[in-house]
């Protein structure tokens, strides 16, 4: 990826960024998330836990400063998010921040990322 796209989408409003990160997860048939010992968390404003994903390790590694110094972008397999990381959040009541780019996230419900992955993959 060039420093142009990466400058340009990084600026894009959470909800386009949403659709490119659907598009490109569906395209690369993996997630990015930050690990160190443990994966990156985040909290919402009520207080709900929420862990942070990408679309491409770039974006992931841009946001390994302040709160997430030290973490190291790390990638998962598309169907291991989908069959066991997402079933497992679910259960645990976790929620999904997708493609932050600073305090701007996409906060989606398991079950309308699901919809979408597969509506998406459905092109390929």
């Amino acid at each position: 990826m060039d420093k142009k796209e990466f400058d340009s989408v990084s600026r894009l409003p959470a909800g386009i960024r949403y659709e490119y990160f659907i598009k490109k997860v569906a395209d690369h048939e993996e997630v990015w998330g930050l690990y160190n010992e443990v994966w990156a968390t985040a909290h919402d404003e009520v207080g709900k836990e929420l862990i942070p994903f990408f679309p491409r390790r770039e974006f992931a590694e841009t946001c390994a400063k302040d709160k997430w110094m030290g973490y190291q972008a790390k990638s998962i397999k598309l169907n291991d998010f989908v069959d066991e990381w997402l079933a497992g959040m679910k259960e645990e009541g976790i929620r999904l921040s997708i493609f932050p780019a600073g305090e701007d996230t996409a906060v989606v419900e398991i079950e309308v990322l699901l919809k979408d992955l597969e509506a998406e993959l459905e092109n390929y």
